[in-house]
């Protein structure tokens, strides 16, 4: 019932909003403004209609959030209606700061679990331990409880004490209560920075809030006082951006003060902005790699877009996602926020590089993807060709590695998890992160640890088996001969869980090296381990070490060499 009251209003929402305007383009002499007041007190009208004659009882809030939720869908994804209820958590985001334990924590088959203690938080000065579960909050039961739930009761004023009941798998003394005092939590937006590959100051970078800048900066500073560091490399992978300002911070840490980072052109003339360096940078000279993939996106692939533009940085890794749409926040009544997408940014070349274009669709509804004119080129500051729309694109190219199916399963059944947890208690401690290896004895332990009978495969071969099954016999081709090499194919390609797991245990002994690195050394040393066996890293450092590639990647002999370089932000017309 409730499904169909929010369809219901949605569709009615839907009704307001369009049919209306079709009527009000066939008169020239109806205003916008008219169209919009005359919209509204037409869902007004209809709202107190549904809610007074409608034969159940409406959820007013909910059906009310519903309805412009279906109306913000139809526009973009990045434009929100964010509740009173949502905004502490927004605002989160935006501050990576909040008052609590300092923990995440992840729910799985009606519980909830501390899934990983940030270093040095109230939960990790405790004592919490990934695979806790949590029993009780300050003498209440969290059975039913959701994450977010639980969640809401973690969090509080720094200072305020917080009661926690858990239960520890694999401990004598199972059931344990800690007496935490919840502090100003500060998520620190590098989430690791030091030197891999010998010469190379590392710095992760998770997200863009109000700290990122100031933080990399810090960590940059720290990392040129090591005089091994010779190079540094920005990792951007799978960091989905935030604040605008921010990034423009970033990139003036490594370009002269007063460079042009962006503009953003919108609607109005107040959208219509352009932005500059406004600090001086810590280094303008030390070669400088930044990696993205597909999971860089807004922010993220300003930075990396502006320091390619500006021939700054060599981009590896994956293409980005492709996000050149920029947002503002606007205050609405009762506490309520509404973050609107109001222009679209361009970078020092001048290019565009949004990858769905949202205000058209294709004749299906489907969305349509941004195409950059073949009339137009955008060039980099030492004369590069770059491309516009669907991204930033690397200098240098990466594919990522294919996970197997198989491991897909073991961390969404979290098995490699629950192995850790029982590894944990069985060893008080391991080798440090850089020379931790999974054994065969782990691994083997790791294999005996798994049930068959409760191990859940995909069945991706079987259902496409039983799916080619269906389609010969409704094609007529299935006769004895076809039916006997249908049940030799189910033979072949039924599952052998130990045969499997060792197919593929190189992805597997990286999952598990990660779920038990995390309980010892925090996120830092899963980022120490990972740096290992990073291809990307370890492709910028061969092009570091090996002597010109940077500076032909960046054409920098060339600028240097030419009289008349071609100026940044240049479009040129092609022949026709």
């Amino acid at each position: 019932m409730k499904n169909k009251i929010r369809n219901l209003v949605t569709i009615l929402m839907m009704a307001a909003v369009t049919v209306p305007l079709a009527i009000a383009d066939e008169s020239d002499s109806s205003s916008r403004d008219a169209r919009i007041a005359r919209n509204l007190d037409i869902f007004n009208s209809l709202f107190k209609e549904l809610n007074m004659f409608y034969v159940d009882t409406l959820d007013i809030d909910k059906s009310m959030e519903t309805a412009i939720n279906a109306m913000l869908d139809d526009v973009d994804p990045y434009t929100e209606y964010i509740s009173a209820s949502q905004r502490e958590d927004f605002m989160v985001i935006s501050t990576g700061e909040y008052g609590g334990i300092g923990s995440y924590i992840y729910e799985r088959n009606g519980n909830v679990y501390i899934s990983e203690p940030y270093q040095d938080s109230p939960a990790a000065k405790a004592g919490l331990m990934p695979g806790d579960r949590i029993v009780m909050i300050d003498g209440d039961s969290v059975a039913g409880w959701n994450s977010a739930k639980v969640s809401e009761h973690l969090k509080g004023q720094a200072s305020t004490q917080l009661k926690l009941v858990i239960e520890r798998k694999y401990d004598p003394d199972s059931i344990k209560t800690f007496n935490i005092t919840r502090e100003k939590i500060k998520v620190d937006p590098v989430s690791y920075y030091g030197v891999t590959h010998g010469n190379i100051g590392y710095i992760s970078l998770d997200t863009f809030n109000e700290h990122s800048a100031g933080n990399v900066k810090n960590a940059l500073l720290k990392l040129k006082e090591n005089p091994a560091v010779k190079y540094i490399v920005l990792d951007l992978r799978g960091n989905g951006g935030g604040l605008l300002e921010s990034a423009v911070q970033l990139v003036g840490l490594f370009v002269p003060k007063g460079t042009q980072v962006l503009q953003t052109r919108g609607k109005t003339k107040q959208q219509e902005r352009t932005y500059k360096t406004t600090e001086e940078p810590v280094d303008t000279k030390i070669p400088l790699a930044v990696l993205i993939d597909g999971g860089t996106a807004s922010s993220a692939e300003i930075t990396a877009g502006a320091l390619q533009d500006l021939d700054r940085a060599v981009v590896l890794g994956g293409r980005s996602f492709g996000k050149g749409l920029v947002q503002a926040t606007r205050q609405l009544p009762f506490d309520a926020l509404f973050k609107v997408t109001v222009s679209k940014y361009y970078i020092p070349s001048g290019r565009l590089i949004q990858e769905i274009d949202y205000s058209k669709r294709n004749e299906d509804g489907t969305l349509k993807h941004v195409v950059d004119s073949t009339s137009q080129k955008y060039f980099t500051a030492h004369g590069r060709p770059v491309t516009s729309g669907g991204g930033i694109t690397p200098d240098i190219t990466i594919e990522p590695g294919k996970a197997s199916r198989l491991a897909y399963n073991i961390v969404r059944d979290g098995w490699a998890f629950d192995y850790a947890v029982k590894y944990v208690s069985e060893h008080p401690t391991i080798p440090a992160p850089e020379d931790f290896e999974i054994t065969d004895e782990i691994f083997n332990d790791f294999k005996a640890f798994i049930d068959p009978s409760k191990f859940e495969y995909d069945k991706v071969c079987e259902t496409s088996l039983e799916s080619l099954r269906k389609t010969a016999e409704a094609e007529g081709y299935l006769n004895d001969e076809t039916k006997a090499e249908f049940e030799k194919l189910e033979k072949l390609l039924k599952h052998d869980l130990d045969k499997d797991l060792d197919i593929h245990r190189d992805d597997i002994e990286k999952i598990l090296a990660r779920e038990i690195i995390k309980s010892y050394y925090y996120q830092r040393g899963q980022m120490i381990y990972a740096l290992k066996l990073d291809k990307v890293t370890q492709r910028a450092s061969e092009m570091f070490n090996k002597p010109g590639e940077y500076e032909k990647i960046l054409n920098i002999a060339q600028a240097k060499n030419s009289s008349q370089p071609k100026s940044q932000g240049k479009k040129k017309k092609s022949g026709k």
